[in-house]
């Protein structure tokens, strides 16, 4: 395994290398942060599939961007694999320090190994009930689990398909799934085990910080059975791991079709309702959004208005990303990069500087009546 993990000397020296790419990098969570990172959700699980994700990354590190987000259920855990593969070679061959990327990735769902099983049902006892890894009442709709058993198992095969020692943001993904079937005070007891969980993780030095991936939960309407309080997961942690607790990061879906992160007041008391993004600032945590893109749906055939207010870039793609990455409160915008034409394509509108407030503004302009 790869030692150690990134630090703020090593981040900032990588940023270093990249003048061509301003205001590019972020002080988010004590580093220097790329302000979009490489997602690896999307595509086959092949090997040509693998070489293309390989090529992507290869092509992003020695391009300027050291954020890397990942599940162990993404493509049956061959993305995850593929990073470890790439992270291995280029730091051997010294085209990157280990201590100069930031990986991330997720446990909580069900995954293959590689590709889907003859007898998925058959697999899954073999490997998960009957080694008593997983017990049935554990599971939510047949997919989903954050009991410390599973997490640990999770975390150990992340740490093993990544060949990292320490593995700088580990999300529990999606954990509003649990909503769909247990109730919400048994839902905070689940939370508060995986919780200290993760604290006994960071004090072994197998992950650095952790948080929630989630999808609808920090979206919906606090009357949503799948709705996810940020300031009381805060104070679960605060319980188990004191107020240096290591719960520091969310990710959700914000782009110019979800725009709820930073429009939608969901978060707090009755009397000062705020935004998922303002509250995770208030509390002192990174944000990462994902489906930046909405999975390839926003990169083309967007409204006239977006080339009004970003004039100097060339794509929609671009267009889409600049808005997000662009948006007070966002860290990273979280991508995915599946050949190196598309990593190109990034590169190229991050040598252009986050757009201004005036240019966001344009984006709001009331309507002709």
């Amino acid at each position: 395994m790869l030692k150690n993990r990134a630090t703020a000397e090593a981040t900032a020296a990588y940023a270093g290398r990249f003048p061509h790419l301003p205001a590019n990098f972020r002080s988010t969570l004590g580093l220097a942060i790329s302000s979009i990172g490489v997602g690896t959700y999307l595509g086959n699980t092949d090997e040509d599939s693998d070489r293309a994700y390989a090529e992507a990354l290869r092509a992003a590190l020695r391009g300027g961007i050291n954020l890397i987000d990942s599940a162990i259920n993404y493509r049956f855990q061959r993305s995850e694999r593929t990073i470890g593969k790439v992270l291995a070679e280029m730091v051997a061959a010294g085209e990157i320090r280990r201590e100069e990327v930031v990986v991330a990735t997720k446990g909580g769902y069900i995954t293959f190994d590689g590709a889907v099983p003859p007898n998925p049902h058959q697999w899954f006892d073999e490997h998960f009930i009957k080694t008593g890894i997983v017990s049935p009442g554990d599971l939510v709709e047949d997919s989903h689990c954050i009991t410390p058993g599973y997490l640990e198992r999770m975390l150990e095969m992340s740490r093993e398909n990544l060949g990292v020692e320490t593995i700088d943001i580990y999300y529990l993904h999606n954990p509003e799934t649990q909503l769909v079937e247990i109730e919400r005070a048994e839902f905070y007891t689940r939370i508060a085990q995986a919780f200290e969980f993760l604290e006994r993780a960071v004090a072994d030095r197998r992950i650095a910080i952790y948080g929630t991936a989630t999808w609808n939960g920090f979206r919906a309407a606090p009357t949503e059975r799948g709705w996810l309080a940020l300031d009381e997961l805060a104070r679960i942690a605060r319980e188990v791991g004191g107020n240096s607790h290591h719960f520091r990061a969310i990710q959700l879906p914000y782009n110019l079709a979800m725009p709820e992160a930073v429009t939608l007041a969901n978060q707090g008391v009755a009397s000062q309702k705020t935004t998922p993004v303002a509250m995770a600032k208030e509390l002192g945590m990174g944000v990462f959004a994902s489906a930046s893109l909405l999975q390839g749906r926003l990169a083309r055939d967007l409204p006239p208005i977006l080339k009004e207010a970003f004039p100097e870039l060339s794509t929609d793609a671009q267009r889409a990303l600049q808005f997000v990455r662009s948006t007070p409160g966002i860290d990273v915008a979280l991508v995915g990069m599946r050949s190196i034409a598309h990593v190109e394509e990034v590169l190229a509108l991050m040598r252009h500087r986050p757009a201004s407030h005036e240019a966001l503004m344009k984006l709001f302009r009331p309507a002709k009546a």
